[in-house]
């Protein structure tokens, strides 16, 4: 049984000591108190962590559930080509969850907030009737005017993507059949990193013109795009850059690195005429395929036959 409320909540203020220069008040007034760098506006993320959706305790570890639980938001700021801030965790937890599945989780979510020097600058705590809900909340910042939108994608612009895909989904699948796994046999699945670096040399170099990262899987996020940019793709198969696992040395399959979800990579696109990098911050950057006029998505194989790519990623109340 995790500690009553009050003693809770001053557990978390003492863990949570870290605060950036951005942070004026945090945990333990009604709200928290937050300056802006000069001359930037606000990026607010929410994301939900639900077990039995989003993970499972049989599987996850608690460190690597409160790792993912950030990752989420902080890949949202990495989109639009931000820096975190802070972020808030509000925690439903049941009587069945002990201090010491809570203590891991903040271990894990606390490690990741020291590395991108993010703040934990509040939330709140609740008794959940079954099952453990994480929300967060987080807060960063981008120039004004600068954020990369999904909506700015034109025809010839190339398409991008950070990394490899399919690991997360590979794992899962795994997860699934077997029901237990080395977490560093997919190291993208139980530790994904969120590209905060990478979308800030995107928009510092204003080479991406759209971008999005990769939750729902590259199908249904690249589909993202196109429909708010009213546009089409092409992308080739070949070119997709698949995850290896480290347990047996072979790709995973394009299917998992089209639809998979939860590899929390970067997808965008840049002008035909601006010079991408192979690699930012030390990430792989693939050239996968370019913005059409017609709006639909067609995968390219290996002789350049085009088959059209439907949004099969993760979709929430989906039948």
């Amino acid at each position: 049984m995790p500690l009553a409320e009050k003693a809770l909540i001053s557990w978390l203020r003492q863990a949570a000591r870290r605060r950036n220069a951005n942070l004026v008040t945090g945990i333990g007034d009604d709200c928290a108190a937050i300056r802006l760098p000069a001359g930037e506006q606000a990026l607010v993320t929410t994301d939900f962590s639900l077990e039995g959706i989003h993970f499972r305790r049989e599987w996850h570890p608690p460190e690597v559930v409160g790792h993912r639980c950030l990752t989420r938001g902080l890949s949202d700021i990495a989109a639009m080509g931000g820096k975190p801030i802070a972020a808030f965790l509000s925690l439903a937890l049941p009587r069945s969850v002990s201090q010491h599945w809570v203590d891991g989780f903040l271990k894990g979510f606390l490690a990741l907030a020291d590395e991108f020097k993010v703040s934990l600058a509040g939330g709140d705590t609740a008794e959940s009737p079954a099952g453990i809900l994480a929300d967060i909340v987080v807060l960063g910042s981008v120039p004004r005017g600068r954020a990369i939108l999904r909506s700015g994608a034109r025809p010839g612009d190339r398409i991008y993507v950070t990394g490899e895909l399919g690991g997360a989904s590979a794992a899962l699948q795994e997860l699934f059949a077997r029901h237990k796994m080395r977490p560093q046999d997919f190291p993208r699945h139980f530790h994904p990193v969120p590209r905060i670096s990478v979308g800030q040399f995107l928009r510092e170099k204003r080479l991406a013109s759209a971008m999005i990262d990769l939750s729902d899987g590259l199908s249904t996020d690249l589909g993202h795009i196109c429909e708010e940019s009213g546009v089409g793709a092409e992308i080739c198969a070949p070119a997709i850059p698949r995850a290896v696992s480290r347990k047996g040395g072979t790709e995973v399959d394009l299917r998992q690195a089209l639809h998979g979800g939860d590899d929390y990579e970067l997808l965008f696109v840049a002008p035909r005429n601006k010079t991408v990098p192979r690699r930012i911050a030390r990430v792989p950057v693939t050239l996968i395929g370019h913005v059409t006029r017609r709006q639909r998505v067609l995968l390219m194989n290996e002789n350049g036959v085009g088959s059209e790519l439907k949004p099969q990623g993760w979709e929430h109340f989906r039948k």
